[in-house]
């Protein structure tokens, strides 16, 4: 098990992010995965690679080159805050209820919808 598996990813799916190293830095996408054991999270238009993929007709797939969103690591992106649209680092913050919710530590911002 390395470092990032017991480590809570404090990116969630649905989130705004910027990569912050890579190939694809200063790119922005939309979260589409997080996998928090591996630390690796999947960014829409971010590490597109491309597959080939033999079709079979009994699932009703063409075949062809499909172009797909590869895993990035987790460290390589940052929230995005919603005050100023800058990349944010994330800080959680307990209220008296022992509720958490996750804040942008820029602006102090709620990034939790709720």
């Amino acid at each position: 098990m390395t470092e990032t598996a017991s480590r809570r990813a404090k990116v969630k799916k649905g989130d705004q992010v910027v990569v912050m190293a890579g190939r694809d830095r200063g790119k922005r996408g939309r979260v589409l995965e997080v996998r928090p054991r591996e630390g690796k999270v999947r960014v829409e238009g971010v590490a597109v690679v491309k597959r080939h993929q033999r079709a079979n007709p009994a699932q009703n797939r063409g075949g062809g080159i499909l172009e797909k969103e590869a895993l990035i690591n987790i460290s390589n992106v940052q929230l995005i805050d919603p005050a100023t649209g800058k990349p944010t680092r994330v800080r959680y913050d307990v209220a008296g209820d022992r509720t958490k919710t996750r804040v942008a530590s820029g602006s102090g911002q709620a990034l939790d919808k709720e």
